[in-house]
């Protein structure tokens, strides 16, 4: 029941109807007994900063920001913590006594879902890829130790992260399934194998492979992307990228409500059903 206690925080985008954001947060309330309620926020681009100064204001507790309105919230930012420097993004937003505290929670989700699949984070990352995501989850691995080959079709493109990031190593585009032997950890952060189109002939991609090498895709529509089948026909061990939505969430969660919620099989299948994906195998 909503009332003169309710924490309430929010997803802000343009449009904001797509995001399952609320069903995760308004299930992990009910959940834990928390007194919250976070709810879509459709805010127009010539109106982000205003309804950050709103919401604050109001005495909203946090928002999650969504596309088109990451670059122009990071800008807004009173405050950013390192990480969200260092992968120059923002996504989660807190309010403290009327500032605006930007955090971005993707690399950490994505480190939290490795760790929960019982896969470590050491030794040599291969990450396909040079995006918003590829950063996020670079600078995480990075402040976590490991080693970061970033490789991307625009060459320009992975220097030019390699360069933000001040470290790492730009493999051409060509040569990446040949370092394969040299990682630990394979990741694609790219939109190929979004919808099961294949992109690339993923299973002769991954011939040079070795048996202690795991497999990371953020893409989850579907759960088993062409990437992830050809990894499992090679049996190896691979980490589907809903996971990754639901941690990265969850650090949200925990900065607005204080709670750090418990990522159980309901949650997975709360999503699994919303989105008519196919459950994990």
């Amino acid at each position: 029941m909503v009332n003169g206690k309710t924490q309430l925080a929010g997803v802000m985008g343009w449009p904001v109807s797509h995001s399952r954001s609320p069903l995760m947060h308004n299930y992990w309330c009910q959940e834990h007994h928390v007194n919250g309620v976070y709810v879509p926020l459709p805010v127009a681009p010539n109106m982000v900063e205003t309804a950050l100064r709103g919401l604050a204001a109001a005495g909203f507790r946090g928002v999650n920001v969504t596309i088109p309105h990451k670059e122009v919230v990071y800008r807004a930012c009173d405050e950013l913590t390192a990480m969200a420097q260092r992968a120059g993004a923002v996504n989660t937003v807190r309010f403290e006594q009327g500032k605006i505290i930007g955090d971005c929670t993707d690399g950490t989700g994505f480190c939290d879902n490795l760790q929960a699949h019982h896969i470590p984070l050491k030794g040599c990352v291969l990450i396909l890829g040079a995006g918003g995501a590829a950063r996020a989850i670079a600078a995480a691995l990075l402040d976590r130790g490991c080693s970061v080959l970033i490789t991307n079709r625009s060459e320009e493109r992975a220097r030019a992260l390699v360069e933000a990031l001040g470290e790492g190593e730009v493999v051409p585009w060509d040569e990446w399934p040949r370092r394969l032997k040299d990682v630990q950890l394979l990741v694609n952060a790219t939109s190929l194998g979004m919808g099961g189109v294949p992109g690339l002939e993923w299973f002769e991609a991954l011939a040079n492979g070795h048996d202690g090498l795991a497999v990371a895709d953020i893409v989850y529509t579907p759960r088993q992307t062409p990437l992830i089948k050809a990894a499992r026909q090679r049996g190896w061990q691979t980490v589907d990228g809903l996971g990754m939505l639901i941690y990265q969430a969850r650090a949200g969660f925990h900065q607005w409500f204080g709670v750090m919620p418990e990522i159980t099989e309901a949650v997975f299948n709360l999503l699994v059903r919303d989105l008519n994906l196919e459950a994990a195998e």
